[in-house]
């Protein structure tokens, strides 16, 4: 309703003459805000949401009546086209004067009316266009009042990272909803190391046979994870089809963006339950008294609204997002008003002939702000359009099941993945793994989470690709000239086996023989894994070493055998001519340790006998003692050993010295016997100073290795077979030969399995990561091959392996022998401890007794003095002066005798101490 300066002077003056007309104006009736809503009313989403804006309208004004403003509704159907959308849109702006326009419904829909709306300066507000390329650079005014559909990417990333499936697969409507998303999808799986191998694009207009031959197309592939995002009408019909095709069997695993997850509830039932086991993820809507309110009502009136619907419609957050954006809206338009500046004719379509009436809203700019500043608690949360869009908050990860649903996790900004949530939304406990997920009941049934790929089921087998090698022991082909199919054989081939039998699950493959003719190459190694990237091969069997250049284009598999390179040399027998030899069998330690335990055994055992008075060592130190005390350490003599504690050191002494002699003897005989073998060159650097020849296996990489390492290629001479290694180290690098062979210690193995005399292995001399697996890049097969692999290394399969082709374990030996035969003092401390317990322990015992015989001796002596002495005083008071006389020449005698003893004594006293 447009009004006039003249009117609006008429209401001027009413105002003047009677206040109570003015009243009557503001209270009777609010100005009108009229506002366009453009949906898709023939799909769920339009029906969905026309329910939610109507029951928006009534019950927002039932609780503002006192509003100035009231929005008034234009609803169009866009019938799901664009054009349609942007007609209904100009046709809404030429007739009424539209302050706000709701909706669109779709993506491509908003992006020509968002245009319009740039030019008339109206706000468009949609509740459901998300793709990430309608941005409020390039359209000021348009106002998404949900998520960017960027914005749940990470989570659904995470959530393939949860389940640990490394590769998957992309299914998307060709619309600018589909494609919108796929740059931010993609990115965020790559962060998660996430490859995406195929993107499966379906047409809108997509019918039921084009829907069967897309699904045909992605059985034949390896992948079995899948992520949707089409609409729901496509969504249907995917499924439908996916379950008819037996892609809803154990094994597959889909997971739908919100786009359908958001509206599940409202799907018909047939559609759910082909979708069981689908995973989706959603917006979070937070239980409430009042959303419980409102899904009554809601319920009602939808019903009400459409009658021939089935009754198994229910609300979702689209519904919901609908009633916020109403009550926002009402709020924005009570805020600023009905301007009564008049519209202004836009200069940018004057020409056009059908929107010559459209005029530029010159209320937009603050309708615009008052829209973006509203912030408030909805019945679908927090809604607050700050960035001109919602804000990421948390997403609910749902399980599809029967004709429901069952929440299995969140997953939020801050806290990632989660199976519960508390009240302030964040993550309560676990980490972003699937064991912090509640559990899944996946398709077909099964609780078993799918491993994400599978061998294609359309009959086809592994393409092995087997090359012969030069040394058969590791691989060569046969091809059976009536059936033409090949076969194998060689460690390689029984290694490769083992693993596929300890997958776990079943895999049939067959042998498919590189022929040089067929791929016009040189036949080379780099040649046969190419072949692989070229997708002619699933996986390369043999003798392939792990290489850098090698690894830009295809994928290997842990190694299976020893890694290095090393050198093959002849040896050569070591002359025993050194006169210090006899020293060889016994280390230095041991040496003086007998020594010392040699003196120190006589000089005790000379003491022992010293003490106890043995005439054969009595007299002064000399050299002579000394001679007696090395007699005393080396033989025992009864007729010479008088004390009881001589003979027990000597005899310990004895047998020790007895067990060290027999081990001289035997470890020298050893020494004098044995062959000494030592190689004739140790150092590859030292080929280079003498100018010396060396070999390598031709057409290995081990030829660009010499020439890194220095070499010359004149002094380079290329081999075949180990019956030409032989012969040419076996010449000489002076008479037309090598000096010695540079290989992989693989066939070093294998090459002294066969020559074991006359040859040794030196090195390695450069490090290389062993044989292994060729297969294509982010092969799933990779990672369970080398856990299969790795299983078999550390098992006794691969000895037994390697003895059936190799026998290394029947020719090991070493020929050079080096000091460390030597027998040390440690080997016999027990015995040494033994013999110098022993003889210390005499010692102390002698020493002790010793000291006790001493005490006694000197007792005895003071005792008889005494008593002697006393008779002589009696004998001169009962005789005459003569007796007397010769009494004291008597006890003068006996005096003598007693000092004589005592000078005997005192002297064997001294030399004891």
């Amino acid at each position: 309703m447009e009004r006039t300066p003249r009117a609006i002077l008429f209401l001027l003056l009413l105002l003047l003459v009677d206040p109570g007309v003015a009243q009557n104006t503001t209270t009777g009736k609010a100005d009108e805000f009229h506002v366009g809503v453009i949906l898709d009313l023939g799909s769920l989403v339009g029906k969905v949401s026309r329910t939610s804006i109507s029951l928006a309208v009534e019950d927002f004004y039932a609780v503002h009546q006192n509003y100035s403003t009231k929005l008034v509704l234009h609803f169009r159907d866009s019938m799901a086209s664009d054009v349609k959308a942007a007609s209904a849109a100009i046709e809404l702006l030429d007739n009424y004067k539209l302050q706000a326009i709701i909706g669109p419904q779709k993506s491509s829909e908003a992006v020509f009316i968002s245009k319009i709306g740039n030019i008339t300066k109206v706000p468009t507000v949609s509740f459901t266009a998300t793709s990430p390329s309608l941005t409020s650079d390039t359209m000021p005014y348009f106002v998404r009042a949900t998520l960017n559909d960027s914005a749940q990417v990470n989570s659904i990333a995470s959530l393939v990272k949860a389940y640990g499936w490394r590769e998957v697969v992309l299914v998307y409507e060709n619309t600018d909803y589909g494609r919108g998303i796929l740059p931010y999808l993609i990115s965020a799986l790559q962060e998660s190391d996430v490859h995406v191998p195929y993107q499966s694009v379906i047409p809108p207009s997509a019918t039921s046979e084009i829907m069967m031959q897309e699904l045909y197309k992605l059985m034949t592939m390896q992948t079995r994870v899948f992520i949707v995002h089409m609409s729901s009408t496509m969504t249907s019909l995917l499924f439908k089809k996916a379950k008819e095709a037996g892609m809803m069997d154990k094994g597959f695993a889909w997971i739908t963006t919100n786009g359908v997850a958001n509206i599940i509830d409202s799907l018909n039932p047939s559609v759910t339950e082909v979708m069981n086991g689908v995973l989706g993820v959603r917006y979070h809507v937070p239980k409430s008294k009042e959303l419980d309110s409102f899904s009554i009502r809601w319920n009602r009136m939808y019903q009400q609204d459409n009658p021939d619907e089935s009754p198994f419609n229910k609300l979702s957050i689209v519904g919901l997002r609908a009633y916020d954006t109403i009550w926002a809206l009402a709020q924005a338009a009570e805020k600023v008003g009905i301007s009564s500046a008049p519209n202004k004719q836009p200069w940018s379509i004057k020409n056009s002939t059908c929107s010559e009436s459209m005029v530029i809203s010159p209320n937009g700019p603050k309708l615009l702000a008052a829209i973006v500043q509203n912030k408030f608690r909805g019945i679908s949360g927090d809604f607050d359009l700050t960035d001109k869009q919602l804000k990421v908050s948390v997403f609910q990860i749902i399980n599809v099941v029967g004709r429901g649903w069952r929440e299995i996790g969140f997953w939020s900004v801050k806290s990632g993945l989660s199976r519960q949530l508390n009240q302030n939304g964040l993550k309560t406990a676990g980490s972003a793994s699937m064991l912090d997920l509640n559990p899944v009941i996946w398709p077909g049934e099964s609780t078993e989470i799918p491993r994400g790929w599978e061998i294609p089921i359309s009959g086809k087998k592994l393409r092995v690709g087997v090359h012969t090698s030069n040394c058969p022991e590791f691989i060569k082909t046969f091809r059976d000239p009536v059936t033409n199919v090949t076969s194998a054989s060689g460690l390689s081939v029984d290694i490769f086996e083992e693993a596929i039998k300890r997958l776990p699950f079943a895999l049939t493959y067959e042998y498919l023989a590189f022929d040089t003719a067929d791929t016009a190459t040189t036949g080379s190694y780099n040649d046969f894994i190419y072949q692989v990237y070229l997708q002619k091969y699933d996986i390369a069997v043999g003798d392939i070493t792990v290489r850098y250049n090698r690894s830009l284009y295809v994928d290997f598999t842990v190694p299976y055998t020893e890694s290095g390179v090393g050198m093959i040399v002849p040896v050569k027998e070591n002359m025993i001519k050194n006169m210090w030899i006899f020293l060889k069998p016994l280390s230095t330690g041991m040496w003086f340790g007998s020594i010392i335990f040699f003196i120190y055994t006589g000089v005790v055992a000379w003491l022992l006998e010293y003490l106890n008075g043995n005439q054969h060592v009595h007299g002064p130190f000399s050299l002579k003692q000394v001679g007696i005390t090395m007699f005393f350490s080396i033989f025992e003599e009864k007729e010479k050993l008088e004390r009881f504690l001589s003979r027990i050191v000597l005899l310990v002494w004895m047998f020790v010295f007895l067990v060290l002699t027999s081990s001289y003897t035997a470890s020298f005989a050893s020494m004098l016997t044995v062959q000494q073998l030592s190689p004739t060159v140790t150092d590859v650097h030292e080929l280079q100073r003498k100018g010396e020849y060396v070999g390598f296996h031709r057409g290995s990489y081990i030829e660009g290795l010499l020439v890194d390492i220095g070499f010359e290629k004149s002094k380079m001479r290329p081999y075949e077979t180990q019956e030409d290694f032989a012969a040419a180290l076996s010449k000489g690098s002076k008479d037309g030969g090598i000096a010695v062979l540079v290989h992989e210690i693989p066939y070093i193995k294998l090459f002294l399995a066969k020559y074991s005399k006359g040859y040794t292995m030196v090195g390695p001399i450069y490090k290389s990561a062993g044989f292994a697996f060729a297969l294509p890049k982010q092969s799933p097969l990779r990672a369970e091959i080398s856990r299969a692999i790795l299983n078999i290394t550390g098992e006794d399969s691969i000895n037994e392996i390697e003895k059936k082709w190799i026998y290394q374990n029947s020719h090991q030996h070493e020929d050079k022998i080096d000091g460390s035969g030597a027998i040390t003092f440690e080997s016999f401390g027990g015995l040494f401890l033994l013999t110098g317990i022993v003889t210390t322990c005499s010692l102390a015992v002698a020493m002790l007794m010793n000291l006790y015989k001493k005490y006694q001796q000197n007792a005895w002596s003071k005792e008889d003095d005494q008593n002697e002495c006393g008779h002589g005083q009696q004998g001169e008071n009962g005789h005459s002066q003569e007796e007397q006389g010769d009494q004291n020449s008597n006890e003068h005698g006996n005096c003598s005798d007693i000092e004589k003893q005592t000078t005997l004594t005192v002297p064997l006293s001294s030399n004891t101490e």
